[in-house]
C-alpha cells in the first residue's frame, strides 16, 4: 500500500485535505513534511508526537519557555518531553486515575502543561485547561462542571484555586507546580509534580491509549450568554492542527515560531505549539503576553514569526517608537482580529507581513494569505474543506455587502460537542452548519469582513466579557447601588472588540470612591473584565420590563465629562 492510500485509510480527513490543495508542488511538499514527521504513526496523539520527535533528535531543543527574566527559560529537548510526559502519566495513574478521568490545569504558560497534555492523550485521560485568569465564581463552575478529578496549578494561583475548589464536589487532589520562586514548604501542604517528574526514567505504561477519536482536551468557551460551555476535543483536531503549518501558515525548516498567548486558548495550540513540534521546527512560548516586550523576545531567541487577537495588536502599535522597531527577525505576523486602522502602518513600522485568519474553538476556518485579498479582511473558507455562508434570520444567502450570521460547515462533517450540553451541541450546529454568532459581510469577491457580534456582546482582547458577572462584583461594593455594564467602541480600533464601561448609581446620602471601585474589580475579576470607566449617574434608565437601556447611558457618555472616571494605572 503506497503512502497516499495509507493515509485515505487511517486519517480520511488529511486525505481529503491533500487531493483538494489543487497545487502539485504543495502535495508533493506536505506528504515530505508529514512522512518525515512520520504523521501516520502518531495521527495528533499528542504523545505519539513527542515520541516521534524523540526518536528521530532526542537532543534538538524543540521548546523554550521565556520567563520573562524571573528565573533561567526552560529549554526542552524533544527527548526531555517525551520522558517527563511518562514520568507525569505514570504518577497520574498511581494516584488511582484512569481513562476517562478528567484533569483540571490552571497555570500560566509552563513546561508541565505540554508534559500533563501528553500524559492524558496516553491515558485516554481529558486535560480541562482554564484560563489562568479566571478566578471565584468562574473559576469554580469550570472545575465543577468539568468533573474534574484533580487540579494542576502553581503557587502564585493557588489562593484562587483553593477557593474555587471547594465548589467542586467532585474533586479529589490539588498538585503544586512549584517555580524556581515558589515557596518550597508548599511541598508539605500538596504533592508536587515537581516530586513525580524527578522518579526513575519511565519507556512505557500499561494500558496505553492511542485512538485519535477518544476525547483529549475540554477547552471552555468565554461564555457569552451565560455560563462558558466546555469543547470536548479529540486527538483527531490536533492533526489537522499539526496540518496547518503546511497548508495555511507556510512554515519552513528556518522559521522560529513565538507566542505569548496562553496555551490553554486554542489559538496557541494551532498556531504555534502543534504545527512547530509536528514540523520539527522550535518553539517559544512566553509565560504572560507582554507589549513591551515582544520584540526583545523575539530578538533574544531569532523569532521570525508570532501569533495575535484582537487588541493585542494595537497596544503594541501604540507603544512609543523606538528606531530599531523595524530591526527584528520577525517576518511574519499571524493574527485574528486586525484592527483595519493599523493594520499597514503596522506593517510598515516594523516591517512585518500580516496573515489573517478567523476561527473558533467549536470550528469554522478562514485566512488571507499574505499580500492577497483587501485589507481588513478575515479571509475566506479553506479551499475544499471549509464552506461558508452568510445568512439572514431565515437563513437565506444574503447579497454581497449585506450583513449577516457567518454559518460553516467543513466539508468532512460538521459537529460540536459541548460536555454534557447535548441540546447546546444540536443547536450550536441546527442544519449541519456551525453557526458562529458573528456578524459579518462579504465582497463582490467572495472576501469576509467582520462586523460585529450577534446581539452584541462585548468582546475585549480576543475574549467575550460576560457582563452579569462584571456587574455582580462591582455591585457588592459597598458604595454602589445599582450598575450597569456596557461597551463602547475599543479605543484600539479592534474590530468587533469593546472598552467596558461600568454606570454605577451611589447609595443616597453617599459619595463613591471610584478608585476603590477599580480595585475590587481587579481584586475580583479577570484583568479583561475590568471596566476601562467608572459613569457615576442618578439612575440607571430602564424599559418597562426592567431591561436596562445601555443605549441611554452611551448617549450620554464622554470619556472628559466630570462624572466619568477611568482606571489609574
Amino acid at each position: 500500500m503506497g503512502f497516499i492510500e495509507d493515509l485515505e485509510a487511517k486519517n480520511p480527513q488529511l486525505y481529503m485535505a491533500l487531493q483538494l490543495l489543487g497545487s502539485p508542488d504543495t502535495i508533493s511538499r506536505v506528504v515530505r513534511g508529514v512522512r518525515g514527521s512520520r504523521f501516520l504513526k502518531h495521527r495528533g496523539v499528542f504523545s505519539g508526537l513527542l515520541e516521534t520527535r524523540a526518536e528521530e533528535n532526542p537532543n534538538r531543543i524543540g521548546l523554550i519557555i521565556d520567563n520573562g527574566g524571573l528565573y533561567p527559560d526552560d529549554r526542552l529537548t524533544y527527548a526531555r518531553m517525551a520522558g517527563n510526559s511518562f514520568r507525569l502519566a505514570r504518577g497520574l495513574q498511581e494516584a488511582g486515575l484512569e481513562k476517562g478521568d478528567k484533569v483540571a490545569m490552571v497555570m500560566r504558560n509552563h513546561p508541565d502543561f505540554v508534559y500533563a497534555l501528553a500524559a492524558c492523550s496516553m491515558l485516554g485521560m481529558v486535560l480541562v485547561p482554564i484560563d489562568p485568569r479566571a478566578r471565584g465564581e468562574k473559576l469554580a463552575y469550570q472545575l465543577g462542571d468539568s468533573d474534574a478529578k484533580v487540579v494542576i496549578t502553581t503557587a502564585d494561583l493557588l489562593p484562587e484555586v483553593e477557593k474555587a475548589a471547594q465548589g467542586a464536589a467532585g474533586l479529589r487532589k490539588i498538585y503544586l507546580s512549584l517555580k524556581p520562586d515558589a515557596d518550597p514548604a508548599l511541598a508539605s501542604k500538596y504533592p508536587t509534580i515537581n516530586e513525580l517528574l524527578e522518579g526513575a526514567e519511565v519507556y512505557g505504561i500499561d494500558e496505553r491509549q492511542d485512538d485519535p477519536g477518544l476525547p483529549v482536551q475540554i477547552i471552555y468557551t468565554s461564555g457569552v450568554t451565560g455560563n462558558p460551555k466546555g469543547v470536548t476535543l479529540n486527538s483527531a483536531r490536533n492533526a489537522m492542527y499539526c496540518l496547518l503549518g503546511y497548508l495555511v501558515w507556510d512554515y519552513g525548516r528556518e522559521d522560529v515560531l513565538y507566542t505569548g498567548l496562553s496555551l490553554a486558548h486554542g489559538n496557541a495550540q494551532a498556531v504555534t505549539l502543534f504545527p512547530g513540534l509536528s514540523m520539527g521546527i522550535p518553539v517559544v512560548i512566553s509565560q504572560r503576553f507582554t507589549k513591551s516586550g515582544i520584540w526583545d523576545v523575539c530578538r533574544k531567541h531569532g523569532c521570525t514569526t508570532f501569533s495575535l487577537l484582537g487588541g493585542m495588536m494595537s497596544g503594541i502599535y501604540n507603544e512609543p517608537p523606538r528606531p530599531d522597531d523595524a530591526d527584528n527577525p520577525v517576518r511574519k505576523v499571524i493574527s485574528a482580529g486586525t484592527p483595519r486602522a493599523v493594520w499597514e502602518d503596522f506593517e510598515r513600522r516594523f516591517g512585518v507581513q500580516i496573515l489573517e485568519w478567523y476561527a473558533a474553538i467549536e470550528g469554522g476556518f478562514a485566512y488571507r494569505p499574505i499580500g492577497k485579498g483587501p485589507v481588513g479582511s478575515f479571509g475566506k473558507p479553506l479551499a475544499g474543506l471549509v464552506e461558508m455562508r452568510v445568512v439572514d434570520e431565515e437563513d437565506n444567502e444574503v447579497p454581497p455587502g449585506v450583513t449577516g450570521e457567518l454559518i460553516s460547515r467543513m466539508l468532512t462533517g460538521s459537529s460540536v460537542e459541548y460536555y454534557k450540553k447535548p441540546e447546546a451541541s444540536e443547536e450550536k450546529t441546527r442544519g449541519g452548519w456551525l453557526r458562529s454568532g458573528d456578524m459579518v459581510h462579504r465582497d463582490e469577491d467572495g472576501w469576509l469582513f467582520f462586523d460585529y457580534r450577534k446581539g452584541g456582546a462585548l468582546r475585549r482582547a480576543g475574549d467575550f466579557i460576560k457582563p452579569d458577572l462584571v456587574e455582580k462584583v462591582i455591585g457588592e461594593h459597598p458604595e454602589v447601588s445599582e450598575v450597569c455594564i456596557y461597551g463602547i467602541p475599543a479605543a484600539s480600533g479592534a474590530p468587533g472588540e469593546s472598552d467596558l464601561v461600568a454606570a454605577v448609581v451611589p447609595f443616597e446620602q453617599r459619595k463613591i470612591d471610584p478608585q476603590s471601585v477599580f480595585k475590587a474589580a481587579l481584586e475580583n475579576l479577570e484583568r479583561n473584565s475590568v471596566p476601562s470607566y467608572l459613569q457615576v449617574v442618578e439612575e440607571i434608565p430602564k424599559s418597562p420590563s426592567e431591561k436596562h437601556l445601555d443605549r441611554l447611558l452611551k448617549e450620554a457618555f464622554s470619556p472628559d465629562a466630570d462624572n466619568v472616571y477611568r482606571l489609574e494605572s
